[in-house]
């Protein structure tokens, strides 16, 4: 495994308002793995940036592509 992180799982989830919520498991290159919660848009936003229309396939990615997007979004 990289030192850069990696989504290793996504899944859908309510958040405390009742609003849909992707949750993305990222591992580490040390093996600590870390749950990030996005909200609904920024959650479809990741996807169209990886090119996937499907939360399974955002397994394997690299985060990267999300932090780039960030970066430039500013």
């Amino acid at each position: 495994m990289s030192d850069e992180p990696t989504i290793v799982r996504a899944l859908i989830t309510g958040g405390h308002d009742g609003a849909a919520e992707m949750v993305v498991r990222l591992a580490y290159g040390n093996g600590v793995e870390r749950d990030l919660v996005l909200d609904s848009d920024t959650g479809l936003d990741l996807m169209t940036r990886c090119g996937v229309s499907h939360l399974d396939d955002l397994v394997g990615q690299s985060w990267r592509k999300f932090m780039a997007w960030e970066k430039s979004d500013v």
